[in-house]
């Protein structure tokens, strides 16, 4: 009774942590081929309100996805664009604006097919897709470079982790602007303005950094995991606003010193990061899906034969965990909260740092989830056993337990004492059996963190048909498998992994003794089959981690009952009992 008690409690618990049942399916799993609007000059059709984004993002309709292909094709053919070539990223600089405006992520491919190339992070102005950074000035009587000025590049430049790129620019008065880029081994580059002021009279100027991207290649926004702007100001991080906010607010005035800021998807994200002369920074909607994040740096005086030079540095890539460490440990505040692993990253880091060891030991990441398991519920044997001893304890004292309700049955508070003392007296604690659950909860909610947010989990299979363990089980029954021509909606989704789980929960409460109630018989008899359906489209990788778990209760619970075989007997007895009087009801 104790222990049906204890897995009810956990499965409300852990759907009251991973949110509702058929609003989730559809909230955090949409359908991934779900069309978008096309790509169009016409400002109507790009205010048409877009498909809900995807849990990864990007561009989801076919007719995106051909003419991002397109203009790719067209953007990066045009002429005198600098090579960028480094470990982490690779792409070019667009000499008109000088904007960077076409990286893609070396580490990581574009779906999960091992031969679809790198995925993209940034694309040129006028694609589906597009996200660029850009770098400029803004000064009152001043002739400074803008989105079309062609900005000249040394011959053969090729910006690499060895060789920097200065581009420059010289006005008619004699006014030399100049960028220069510099990138290192994963996704950060330094990108130095600099203002050579070689004519007669003296300028003033305001060094601008500034991001670019639509919203049509966003991942979901939800309320445990935010998509969209962000930043740190003055050592607090923010996840938000979202594109909504900015949208009605038009401009979104940032309080307190920038310490970084710009988007993030749920994988990717872009970040300025400012030196110290920062002033200002925003978020701003251009409409049509187009948003700004904006850095504003002091304005200052250029004396003529004098130079002024900013540094801004601008993260374009994944976000992996180690990467993001080492560059807050190198002096960025709060990097490696980019991700937002929410209230629990105390709990929740230590779990994916395991997972990553113990991928690196097997080399495949479904293992390394099944050894976490077995670690876990290692751990937690000698709990597990003292829970046992509880059940054995509270199994035998149920006869006196009885005795007490009967006597005080007209008296609740004198039944309530009484068993109370019962128990102090026989050494009984009620509620040692809740513990393992309440161990595994945080487990659970952290894996399904470490599962949805790391890159490092992005399109990694285990084996046969789970081809990605961060997505849903693709192998439906509703369709056969694939062979009829249909995706089945989200509650529907039910896939082999689901399927084993239910057996798997029904035949872990087939060893539970039968509750005493009908009501409770009924809920026990559903649940798994309940449970099946609520965990269909969540991560495979999560359902791997819960099968597992089963199958290892399942194993636990017949090494003690060997052990306890009192305790086997009694739950015999009891299961007799319960359906003795559910015929006699029933008569």
């Amino acid at each position: 009774m104790d222990n049906q008690r204890n897995i009810i409690t956990a499965v409300v618990l852990t759907a009251l942590i991973l949110f509702g049942w058929d609003a989730a399916m559809r909230h955090y799993y949409p359908q991934a081929d779900r069309p978008r609007p096309v790509a169009t000059a016409s400002p109507a059709a790009d205010d048409a309100k877009p498909a809900k984004p995807t849990r990864e993002g990007g561009l989801t309709s076919e007719a995106d996805i051909a003419l991002e292909a397109k203009d790719l094709k067209v953007a990066l053919a045009s002429p005198g664009r600098v090579p960028i070539a480094a470990p982490g990223l690779s792409g070019s600089i667009n000499p008109q604006g000088g904007v960077i405006d076409d990286l893609t992520a070396n580490r990581h491919t574009a779906t999960v097919k091992k031969d679809s190339g790198p995925a993209r992070v940034f694309s040129p102005m006028g694609t589906p897709a597009q996200q660029f950074a850009q770098f400029g000035w803004s000064g009152a009587g001043v002739d400074v470079p803008n989105a079309q000025t062609i900005w000249t590049a040394p011959a053969g430049a090729r910006l690499t982790q060895q060789s920097p790129v200065t581009l420059t620019w010289t006005n008619s008065t004699g006014i030399t602007f100049a960028l220069t880029y510099a990138i290192d081994a994963d996704y950060m580059l330094t990108i130095t303005q600099s203002v050579t002021n070689g004519g007669a009279a003296p300028v003033t100027l305001k060094p601008i950094a500034q991001l670019n991207r639509t919203d049509r290649t966003a991942s979901l926004d939800s309320w445990n995991i935010h998509s969209g702007p962000m930043g740190s100001f003055s050592q607090a991080v923010q996840f938000g606003p979202n594109y909504e906010d900015v949208t009605k607010a038009t401009v979104v005035d940032n309080a307190g010193k920038a310490d970084w800021l710009g988007f993030t998807d749920i994988y990717w994200m872009s970040m300025l990061i400012p030196d110290k002369g920062a002033a200002t920074s925003d978020f701003r909607a251009l409409g049509h899906g187009t948003f700004l994040a904006d850095v504003f740096y002091e304005q200052a005086a250029v004396a003529p034969g004098q130079t002024l030079a900013r540094t801004t540095r601008l993260f374009a890539g994944a976000k992996e965990s180690a990467v993001l460490d080492r560059y807050e440990a190198a002096g960025i505040p709060n990097f490696g909260l980019a991700i937002d692993w929410g209230w629990f990253r105390f709990f929740e880091k230590p779990i994916f740092l395991l997972l990553k060891k113990l991928f690196a030991l097997s080399g495949n990441f479904g293992l390394a989830i099944i050894f976490l398991t077995l670690i876990v519920r290692g751990l937690m044997f000698p709990v597990a056993q003292r829970q046992f001893a509880s059940m054995a304890a509270m199994r035998t004292i149920q006869p006196k337990v009885k005795a007490i309700q009967e006597r005080h049955k007209d008296d609740k508070e004198a039944q309530q004492k009484a068993i109370m003392e019962l128990y102090k007296a026989e050494k009984v604690n009620p509620l040692a059996g809740c513990l393992p659950i309440f161990l595994q909860i945080p487990i659970f909610f952290a894996l399904y963190k470490v599962l949805t947010l790391s890159v490092e989990m992005r399109h990694q299979p285990f084996v046969l048909w789970i081809k990605d363990l961060s997505a849903p089980d693709p192998m439906h029954i509703v369709n056969l498998f694939g062979l009829l021509p249909f995706d089945p909606p989200s509650f529907l989704g039910i896939g082999i992994l689901a399927v084993v789980l239910g057996v798997t929960m029904f035949l872990q409460f087939k060893l539970n003794p039968a509750p005493p109630d009908p009501v409770q018989a009924q809920m026990f008899a559903i649940m798994p089959w309940m449970m099946m359906f609520v965990m269909a489209s969540f991560a495979s990788g999560l359902l791997v981690y819960w099968i597992t778990s089963n199958l290892l209760t399942i194993a636990q619970q017949k090494y003690l009952y060997s052990k306890h075989p009192q305790m086997r007997a009694q739950n015999d007895k009891a299961a007799a009992d319960a359906k003795r009087a559910a015929a006699r009801d029933k008569a």
